[in-house]
């Protein structure tokens, strides 16, 4: 059985990758974000949820996916890494 997590990121990465621009993947990942927020978790917790995101991203090659996808990965990668650094900061 998946874990809700897992399922979470599943969806996440399946709506990154079928976002038809750069714009619909920051708005797909701020959504998510929220709602990982409203459970009001520790930053670490949401810290090792974008870890593990960038994880699973850095693992697609771009020879797998069609000029869209990896541009909406790539995307995703630098909004993750972003959302990472502020948290961190804010800590």
């Amino acid at each position: 059985m998946l874990s809700p997590f897992k399922t979470f990121r599943s969806d996440l990465i399946a709506k990154i990758k079928s976002s038809s621009s750069q714009m619909e993947v920051k708005q797909i990942i701020d959504l998510a974000i929220k709602d990982l927020e409203k459970n009001k978790p520790a930053s670490s917790s949401i810290i090792r949820f974008l870890d593990t995101m960038l994880s699973e991203l850095e693992s697609f090659s771009p020879m797998n996916k069609d000029v869209q996808q990896w541009s909406n990965i790539k995307m995703a990668m630098i909004c993750f890494k972003q959302i990472k650094k502020n948290l961190v900061l804010r800590a």
